[in-house]
């Protein structure tokens, strides 16, 4: 049998590339309230607030979704509300890039993330209870061996805008530094043929969480003279600690959390 959820992504994400509305069908519904008739709760109906919990970093350290969330997330993930809040997202982001009064030294950059912001892991995560089951290195790093991680469009826009602009970008991903090939390779197919820098997480970072190792890692982009006018990330890590940017931007992710 087919793989549905995976069907239904890449008819979205085609759909979209290509200016359109994400396609829905009748397996996938729009975001919306779920209750019971005379008003009674219907189990799952909390995960827009658990959802909502997540994205304010106001539930933190959580290991997976909630199992009555699956469905719930799927839905979310898979119709058109995770395209139209990626898309608020980064049309605010070239609204502040294009007011911005540049100097042409070649000095601006803007730090994007990979994982779930330039590139996306959904086809993985279809497969894999859309982040209710623990994560696994092994099953992960197997998926992006293969390279064929989709762009996420909007994000995909952005950069583009961006270089445009004369805006440089930069690459910080908690990637390990052995995916570099795979990682170039897989970024360039999609659309994203230059960067100034792309960072993946080195040994010496090894026991270190994503916070302290992609705060060290602007601070070195800053020491060596670039000016990070922007940031944008789908985990909270992203885009907190030091030297995060003139101003930072987060992304939409229910699937998984990362300190």
């Amino acid at each position: 049998m087919p793989n549905w959820p995976l069907v239904f992504f890449i008819a979205t994400v085609v759909s979209t590339t290509q200016g359109y509305e994400p396609l829905v069908t009748h397996h996938i519904h729009l975001l919306r309230p779920k209750s019971g008739a005379g008003g009674d709760t219907v189990p799952g109906a909390s995960c827009l607030s658990w959802r909502f919990g997540v994205e304010t970093n106001n539930i933190i350290n959580w290991k997976t979704v909630p199992a009555e969330c699956e469905s719930y997330v799927g839905h979310y993930l898979l119709g058109h509300q995770y395209w139209k809040d990626s898309k608020v997202v980064t049309n605010e982001s070239w609204l502040y890039a294009k007011s911005l009064n540049l100097t042409n030294d070649g000095k601006n950059v803007w730090v994007f993330d990979i994982d779930e912001t330039t590139l996306s892991n959904l086809p993985y995560y279809a497969d894999h209870g859309f982040g209710t089951e623990l994560y696994n290195s092994t099953a992960f790093n197997t998926w992006v061996l293969e390279g064929t991680a989709p762009a996420l469009p909007e994000s995909l826009k952005l950069y583009k805008k961006l270089l445009k602009l004369g805006v440089k970008v930069v690459f910080i991903t908690g990637r390990g530094e052995d995916q570099r090939n795979v990682t170039t390779t897989n970024l360039k197919n999609v659309g994203y043929h230059t960067w100034e820098k792309l960072v993946l997480k080195g040994s010496t970072y090894s026991g270190n969480t994503s916070y302290v190792y992609k705060s060290a890692e602007r601070t070195k982009i800053v020491k060596s003279g670039f000016r990070i006018i922007g940031n944008i990330g789908d985990q909270w890590s992203d885009i907190l600690g030091t030297n995060v940017g003139n101003r930072t931007f987060k992304l939409p992710d229910p699937m998984y959390y990362i300190s």
